[in-house]
């Protein structure tokens, strides 16, 4: 019986002593009065470090948005797992998620999102324990990245989109409805040329909110298939198959502007990264952390940092 426990007892012992222990810091840096409060965790010393770069919406350091209900924590899964690969994780509190932020949600434009990650690299870069910086740009992420990636060391695109962000609208209303698709268009060929919309299409309201005006126009303005030209890093492109938001053919788009670019498909991957086997299951994925982020995305991002 005594040798059972001591087996027992060194079965543990190596699965624990196995595993690099994980040291887990919170962080808060400031863009001026706007606060970003996240989340930096690390095995050791000398490694390199992923600054994540969220998409749309009221994204936490965890992937997950209050009020909507989106709750596929899938950055914090990331983490979890690119950290098994001693590879140091920093996200933060995008400042639309951060409720101390909101006096200053109005008159927000998109370039403030390249201000905010800008000031995140300058405080990460000056902590030397981390060998190079890498920044993951997840959906409209992607193009934020790219703006701010002038002192970093890498850059990854995940579900990125290829085409500004009007004509990106465009074509997905146009997918659901050809009608709407050009009501879409006039709205913002009027929105560019005049700076408003005299009568929004009671439709699509959600996208054209008069509040919102001057931050689709700055937005609008980037051309992410051009923005990727500029980049002089090593550059790794991925999209998943099951990405309802952001199509495959958008990541080639992106990888034809930037030939030198390493671009992989990953098979049934969806936009919050989960591996998706029945189709059912893919907006389920946004409202629950049980689906498995994408092994196959782990591997690959894996490498390409550790090359």
């Amino acid at each position: 019986m005594k040798t059972k426990f001591l087996y027992l007892f060194l079965f543990i012992w190596s699965l624990t002593n196995g595993q690099s222990k994980i040291t887990s810091e919170e962080i808060l840096i400031k863009n001026d009065s706007i606060e970003l409060p996240g989340t930096l965790t690390f095995t050791k010393a000398k490694t390199p470090l992923v600054i994540w770069v969220h998409g749309s919406g009221n994204v936490d350091r965890n992937g997950n948005q209050a009020g909507v209900n989106i709750k596929a924590n899938y950055i914090k899964q990331f983490r979890d797992e690119v950290n098994k690969k001693d590879i140091a994780f920093f996200s933060f509190d995008k400042r639309t998620s951060n409720p101390k932020n909101k006096n200053f949600f109005k008159g927000m434009l998109f370039d403030d999102f390249v201000t905010d990650l800008n000031t995140v690299i300058n405080h990460l870069k000056s902590d030397n324990r981390f060998s190079e910086i890498i920044l993951v740009g997840h959906s409209q992420g992607s193009l934020i990245a790219m703006l701010a990636s002038k002192n970093v060391d890498k850059y990854i695109s995940i579900a990125g989109p290829a085409t500004s962000f009007d004509k990106a609208v465009i074509q997905q209303i146009t997918a659901q409805s050809a009608e709407f698709g050009k009501v879409a268009e006039a709205h913002f060929k009027e929105l560019f040329e005049t700076g408003d919309i005299k009568q929004v299409n009671p439709m699509l309201l959600s996208i054209f909110a008069k509040q919102n005006f001057a931050f689709l126009v700055s937005w609008a303005k980037h051309n992410p298939s051009e923005e990727i030209k500029k980049l002089t890093i090593p550059v790794l492109i991925i999209n998943g198959t099951k990405d309802i938001q952001v199509k495959v053919e958008d990541a080639k788009a992106l990888q034809k502007a930037k030939p030198n670019a390493k671009l992989v498909i990953i098979e049934n991957m969806n936009h919050v990264l989960k591996n998706i086997a029945i189709d059912a299951d893919n907006m389920k994925s946004y409202y629950s952390a049980d689906f498995p982020i994408s092994s196959e995305l782990i591997t690959t991002v894996v490498a390409f940092i550790k090359k």
